[in-house]
């Protein structure tokens, strides 16, 4: 599709030529997210630098009739920045400064664009951190990670982005601006920052964050449990959070991801005979620290651990953890393309849901591999695949919704941290009713009347309809 070069003029006129893109070839690296399923092309993307471009953006598309797509580093995993309508993907990757960093009150100011792991980096040495800690940290950025109220490794003990947002500022979908929440942590009326927090971009564009900041701790011990499969691991798990411990991290990785790890850039010495291992990370004061270090050995040995190993140093706790994050970017050494499921079960359910993830994996004749956060219930079951062979990939699709209906039966939800998008909206009805999403459906219009702002996501295309027992006749697909 040819771009309307009025439409063009005028975005360039507002944030420069040079950050506004419109030729084929620039548009292709916005298709999609890391979500490759799903891919569409953009009119045109701009790169604004500020809250005020950002807003005269807005307007420009209003005023042509287009709709509009924030974006962040494009690192999500459920279609959300995708341009389903030939819309304007607004990019703030420019709009990346820490305006103002608050070490008494333990807070930092900071555009949308600012990188997370970069974040940690500024308040370091005021001996603050910022908590949430998604395994793309280092290409992820804030404004992303607000729009789909990111997790990571460490939300069983710190909580997701919802939990460090304390005030937003929010270009709306007619363009006005408007500031949300406080420094302090409270306003007045209803949790507008709440409501934004998590809405995949639906609800306005996101300019601005404030967010709280963590003092780093005192101590930090990483463990590495050596399990025969990962049911076991799981039970481990559960033994602990009986226990009392509360982790900072709580990670399980399958015998088929150590080893594509163990054979890429992010080797860390794995052992690669291992069913699963299982990552524990303590934080806090040095005396509970070392008291939680002999608890988790203990526990780990009496279900089931080979042996366990305590990270030597702080280099070597480290190379533990860019094992773990670097996992998902090692499944390239198995196949071509990567399906990433995100998903939540009670931790009770954990060794019973991942046996039928692994079961399903099976049925399809799929190579499925399992590295996830344990200590919150949150799935990853990865699938690698070849795109190109259509009876692989339709097999693909189709055990997907089983892990879906799966864990959901199990008492789940179908998605801890990477968002509803394209990817489940169509599941939507596994969860909710009718009057649930016209209550959601609601609230969006409340924002965005006339359905500009991100269009085509996070509601659904057809209707889940339940003919009886949903358990025994299963669900029917119908269009709305």
């Amino acid at each position: 599709m040819s771009p309307d070069p009025q439409l063009t003029d005028a975005l360039a006129a507002i944030v420069g030529r040079d950050a506004c893109l419109w030729r084929p070839e620039e548009l292709f690296v916005y298709e999609c997210d890391g979500l490759t399923l799903h891919s569409a092309t953009p009119a045109a993307v701009v790169l604004p630098r500020d809250a005020e471009e950002v807003s005269r953006v807005v307007k420009a598309c209003r005023a042509r009739g287009v709709p509009f797509v924030p974006r962040g580093a494009g690192t999500g995993l459920s279609g959300g920045a995708v341009a389903l309508e030939g819309g304007v993907v607004i990019e703030c990757s420019r709009m990346d400064a820490v305006l103002e960093l608050c070490p008494e009150e333990r807070w930092a100011r900071v555009q949308p664009g600012v990188v997370n792991a970069h974040l940690s980096d500024v308040a370091r040495p005021q001996q603050l951190y910022y908590a949430p800690d998604p395994s793309s940290q280092l290409a992820c950025t804030i404004g992303g990670n607000v729009a789909e109220n990111s997790g990571g490794p460490h939300t069983l003990k710190h909580g997701t982005t919802t939990n460090h947002v304390l005030a937003l500022q929010l270009v709306l979908p007619d363009g006005d601006v408007m500031r949300l929440g406080s420094a302090a942590g409270w306003a007045p009326g209803y949790d507008l920052v709440g409501a934004v927090v998590g809405s995949e971009g639906t609800l306005g564009v996101v300019t601005e964050a404030t967010v709280r900041l963590t003092p780093l701790p005192e101590a930090v011990e990483t463990l590495l449990g050596i399990f025969p499969d990962v049911v076991t691991a799981c039970r481990a798990v559960g033994a602990m959070i009986r226990g009392g411990l509360v982790p900072a991290a709580l990670e399980i990785v399958d015998r088929r991801t150590i080893e594509a790890v163990e054979a890429s850039v992010y080797a860390a010495g794995l052992p690669t005979d291992a069913g699963a291992v299982l990552i524990v990370e303590l934080d806090g004061a040095r005396e509970a620290v070392d008291q939680d270090v002999h608890r988790v050995k203990k526990l780990c040995a009496e279900d089931g651990a080979a042996r366990v190993e305590l990270a030597r140093d702080e280099a070597e706790r480290q190379r533990f953890w860019r094992a773990r994050k670097g996992a998902f970017g090692a499944m390239g050494r198995l196949a071509p393309d990567l399906y990433v499921h995100d998903a939540v079960v009670p931790r009770t359910k954990l060794p019973e849901v991942i046996a039928e993830v692994c079961a399903i994996g099976d049925r399809h004749g799929l190579k499925l591999s399992n590295v996830f956060h344990a200590g919150d219930g949150n799935l990853h079951p990865n699938i690698s695949f070849d795109r190109r062979d259509e009876d692989e990939l339709a097999r693909v699709v189709k055990a997907g919704e089983e892990i879906l209906r799966t864990c959901v039966a199990a008492g789940g939800v179908i998605t801890g941290e990477h968002g509803i998008g394209t990817e489940k909206q169509d599941y939507m009805g596994l969860l909710f009713d009718e009057a649930d999403l016209d209550a959601m459906r609601r609230l969006r219009a409340a924002f965005d009347p006339d359905g500009v702002c991100n269009p085509g996501k996070i509601f659904p295309t057809t209707r889940f309809c339940r003919e009886s027992d949903p358990k025994a006749r299963g669900y029917e697909r119908v269009p709305l």
